[in-house]
Order: structure tokens, then C-alpha cells, then sequence
């Protein structure tokens, strides 16, 4: 399995895009943990990482149409390791299948994914679609109506350090509101098991959202 590094390494030689710029103040900085968080929920509890991300898109107006679209960046097979098998419930002469994309939306590039998946539990049409189109994994195997069990999640960036709310001293990394956030290209990760609902594994993911997430105006709170 790819480490985080090259997949970032894959999104910027690919030519992920910044995101729009918001200042470097306290607030900003809060706006952007509740929202990466709130993301990070919301994909962990829906039953497709790529439904999830239409709706952000959708929802901040991130483009018209707000669609995702799966740009394979692969360029070699990269071998299900035995952990992977062992997760996927499947024998060492049985085959998987290797596909990474960018998913985006519009110019943005919201998600660098891996994806191991067995053939022999798609049909036909699905494994034509994964093979030969830009369509996203979750959308070719939607009529499976599988869902995700997270293997892991992390945020890969802190906006403010993990005991801001306790320090009594003046807590956070030094902030200038006259001066741009520096978003990192990678915002939070997750791995995840795609079952049916007969519980039948057909995929893994590894999944790195991308900055561009907040590709959007800094939100302005209402002032008392």
C-alpha cells in the first residue's frame, strides 16, 4: 500500500490545484478544523466516500455541475499485499485488481484514492466501467448497495495543536491575519472495506483528501 508521501507526490505531479486563499487568523484556523471534521464525519457514516463529496462540492459551490470524476493516475499495478487478501477474504491465486485516481470536481481536486477490488464479485458492466471510464468506484458498483467499514482515519493536518482548549498560556502556532493560511496538499486520510450487504468484500480503499476542499471563500460568522 502507498504511503501518504506518494500519493501526495502523485496529486502535485498531477497538478492539484490550491485552494482559495483564507487569512491566517485564529477564527479562520477553527473554521477550517470544524469543517475538515465535519467532512471526515460525514464520510465515515455515509455508505460512499464519492456521494459524500458530490454533496460538499454541491453544497459549497465548488463547480456547476458539482460532479465527481475519477482521473486514473496509475501507472503500474500495485500488488494487493497479504493484509489486503486477508481483508478482502480472498485466496493468493485469486484475482484483484489495482486502480488509483484523482477524484475531482470541476478543477478541484478533492481526493487522491487506491482502490484494491475483486473482478469476480463485480459484474461485467462494473469491471467495463473501472476499467475504461472516469467513473468513480462507488458510483460503477452502486447497485450493489455496499457499504463502508473504516479500517482507519487520521487528520494529517492540525489547524490549532490538540490541547488548544486547555493551555492557559496563549495556545496555537503564531497566527498573522494579514498574511494567507497555508493549507497543506493533504488534509485527512482514510482506509475503508467495501462490503455488500451480504457482507462480501469487493473492495479496499486508501483515500487522501486534498486541500481543495476548501476551495471556497473563508465563511464570515454573523457579528453580535
Amino acid at each position: 500500500m502507498r504511503s501518504v508521501a506518494g500519493l501526495l507526490l502523485a496529486a502535485a505531479a498531477a497538478g492539484a490545484s490550491p485552494a482559495t486563499v483564507w487569512t491566517d487568523s485564529p477564527l479562520a484556523r477553527l473554521e477550517a478544523l470544524a469543517l475538515i471534521q465535519s467532512l471526515n464525519a460525514e464520510i465515515l457514516s455515509s455508505t460512499s466516500a464519492t456521494l459524500a463529496l458530490e454533496r460538499w462540492c454541491h453544497d459549497h459551490a465548488l463547480a456547476e455541475p458539482a460532479v465527481i470524476v475519477a482521473h486514473r493516475i496509475d501507472t503500474e499495478a500495485q500488488e494487493p499485499s497479504a493484509a489486503t487478501r486477508q481483508d478482502l477474504q480472498v485466496t493468493a491465486g485469486q484475482k484483484v485488481r489495482y486502480r488509483r485516481v484523482q477524484l475531482t470536481c470541476g478543477d478541484h481536486v478533492l481526493s487522491i484514492a487506491e482502490n484494491w477490488y475483486v473482478p469476480a464479485r463485480l459484474s461485467a458492466q462494473m469491471n467495463k466501467l473501472l476499467g475504461t471510464t472516469q467513473t468513480p468506484f462507488g458510483k460503477a458498483v452502486q447497485s450493489l448497495h455496499p457499504h463502508r467499514e473504516t479500517i482507519a482515519a487520521q487528520l494529517l493536518w492540525l489547524p490549532l495543536p490538540k490541547d488548544w482548549d486547555v493551555r492557559v498560556s496563549p495556545a496555537g502556532p503564531e497566527v498573522n491575519p494579514n498574511a494567507p493560511l497555508e493549507l497543506p496538499q493533504a488534509l485527512f486520510e482514510q482506509r475503508a472495506i467495501l462490503y455488500t450487504p451480504a457482507h462480501r468484500a469487493i473492495a479496499e480503499v486508501h483515500e487522501v483528501y486534498q486541500r481543495d476542499l476548501l476551495a471556497f471563500p473563508e465563511p464570515q460568522l454573523p457579528q453580535p
